[in-house]
């Protein structure tokens, strides 16, 4: 096969926000996007969970997050982090 017929692959990006991290090198990403209702065209959130795979363990819950579509890794991760976006806010202590 010639290197002209090859078409380069358009892989497929998320940002969104780490509801987990709990798993190891799994994060759970959920990824929210706007659009009109199909018959009342009001403006709508819709919400959607991703697995992704984090090898280095980098990202922490609250942080947002940019992944990208690979190859399965397992039943549920088809995705992969690529960048830490923004770093949590550290939560405020009580001092008691």
């Amino acid at each position: 096969m010639s290197e002209a017929a090859v078409k380069p692959t358009v892989l497929k990006e998320r940002v969104g926000e780490v509801v987990s991290a709990k798993m190891e090198k799994t994060i759970v990403v959920r990824v929210e996007r706007r659009m009109p209702h199909p018959k009342y065209k009001k403006i709508i959130r819709l919400q959607k969970k991703f697995y992704a795979h984090d090898e280095e363990k980098k990202a922490k819950q609250g942080d947002t997050v940019r992944i990208i579509e690979c190859r399965p890794l397992s039943r549920l991760k088809r995705w992969r982090l690529v960048e830490v976006v923004k770093q949590a806010e550290a939560p405020l202590e009580a001092n008691v």
